[in-house]
């Protein structure tokens, strides 16, 4: 099988804008951006859509939620942002690897889609 673009990052054959990066995620600015800010924070192990995560990942699954908060503090949107998962293809997801959006510098509208 061949890997995702999000691989391809982890592994630095495609270069990316990276934000943040520890052992669990890494996040990179989006070449496709929605927002002013738009920043991609994926998981390191390939966990193909968030409904095939399993209970072995909740640590994993945890320790994204509380990086959103580290990156939107570096990024200075600490409190103007949103967090979007796509998950199979009828919500848009594009890449089948788990990954956070995070958006911010404009407004929102609701209900989103």
């Amino acid at each position: 099988m061949s890997k995702t673009i999000f691989e391809k990052v982890i592994s630095r054959e495609i270069k990316a804008d990276i934000v943040y990066e520890d052992n669990w995620c890494i996040a990179f600015h989006d070449i496709n951006p929605q927002a002013p800010v738009h920043v991609l924070l994926v998981t390191k192990k390939v966990i193909p859509k968030l409904s095939e995560a399993s209970e072995e990942d909740a640590e994993l699954l945890g320790h994204l939620m509380l990086k959103v908060a580290d990156v939107t503090h570096k990024l200075n949107i600490k409190d103007n942002f949103r967090v979007v998962i796509n998950n199979g293809p009828m919500a848009c997801q594009t890449v089948y690897h788990l990954h956070i959006h995070i958006l911010s510098g404009r407004m929102f509208h609701w209900p989103p889609g």
